[in-house]
């Protein structure tokens, strides 16, 4: 592990850029990047508009270290070049920005209330070729939608088996179990899910940390005794659906819990923007969202 990463990581005033929409949600990336449907033909022409529209934001002279600390990529971006380099050398010889992949396969079918991963038998595979790569650490998606306790439970376990993982190839994890935001019972959602952190965090050995992905919680500071438990190494945000103006007034409010943006990132950018329409926009929303994430 690149310890210069990982104290980057845990003091860095800045975010983490989430650049890692997969294969179902990359037509709606390139949609609202204003790239029609029309104007690329099969997988392989979808992934090189999508690394173009990524390689944009990525070399841009707005995407800095000093507000962005970390980015999350795609399994497709890690395996693929910017400039001639491999995406996770680039991202840390030329940017200072820490390389982070999103690891899991999307979600499997919802009971009990929520959503797991998809079983991964290959995962370790993926982790070893991760470690070759640069990358420094890995991010896993699951989702919550009822507070049923056994789902919820479920989610938690799963997050911190596959992080155990993660943390035997010598990377870090983040454990992202998102609450969904249109759950009428999103509070209850949390107060469960809060729980089974916290018991998870405490069952593991000493000296492992993990960094948590979460939804803005509804109660302001709710999860702070998850950003100061000695075994997280840091709590970050997902958008979830909010806006950037959303996301970043609800994130204001939540001291020591910093952004990992996906949509709210790149709300706003267009394919067909000049470089320099493009790149102010880019400073605009990173200076944003950078300011909401160091209250």
């Amino acid at each position: 592990m690149n310890t210069k990463q990982t104290e980057c990581m845990r003091t860095g005033q800045g975010f983490i850029a989430a650049l890692d929409q997969s294969g179902g949600s990359t037509p709606k990336a390139l949609k609202l990047y204003g790239i029609a449907e029309n104007e690329y033909s099969g997988e392989d022409q979808m992934y090189d508009k999508i690394h173009e529209m990524r390689t944009r934001i990525i070399t841009s002279p707005s995407f800095t270290s000093d507000r962005v600390i970390a980015a999350i990529l795609f399994e497709q971006t890690m395996d693929r070049e910017i400039d001639g380099k491999p995406t996770a050398t680039y991202l840390w010889e030329n940017k200072g920005v820490v390389p982070i992949l999103k690891i899991d396969k999307g979600l499997a079918a919802e009971a009990d209330g929520v959503q797991l991963m998809k079983p991964f038998p290959e995962l370790d595979k993926l982790l070893a070729r991760a470690v070759e790569k640069g990358i420094w650490g890995t991010k896993e998606r699951s989702v919550i939608k009822e507070p049923n306790p056994a789902g919820i439970k479920a989610i938690a376990q799963q997050q911190f088996d596959w992080g155990k993982q993660v943390l035997s190839h010598g990377l870090v994890p983040i454990l992202e179990p998102e609450v969904d935001i249109k759950s009428p019972k999103k509070a209850e959602c949390e107060a469960i899910l809060k729980k089974e952190l916290l018991a998870g965090l405490d069952a593991l050995p000493e000296g492992q940390k993990v960094i948590f992905k979460l939804t803005i919680p509804s109660t302001p500071d709710f999860y702070a005794d998850l950003i100061n438990h000695p075994k997280t190494l840091r709590v970050v945000a997902l958008s979830g659906g909010y806006s950037r103006d959303e996301s970043c007034d609800l994130l204001a409010k939540n001291h020591g819990m910093i952004a990992s943006f996906s949509r709210a990132l790149t709300e706003g950018l267009s394919a067909k923007q000049s470089d320099a329409e493009f790149n102010t926009m880019l400073k605009a929303a990173v200076d944003k969202i950078q300011a909401a994430s160091i209250t």
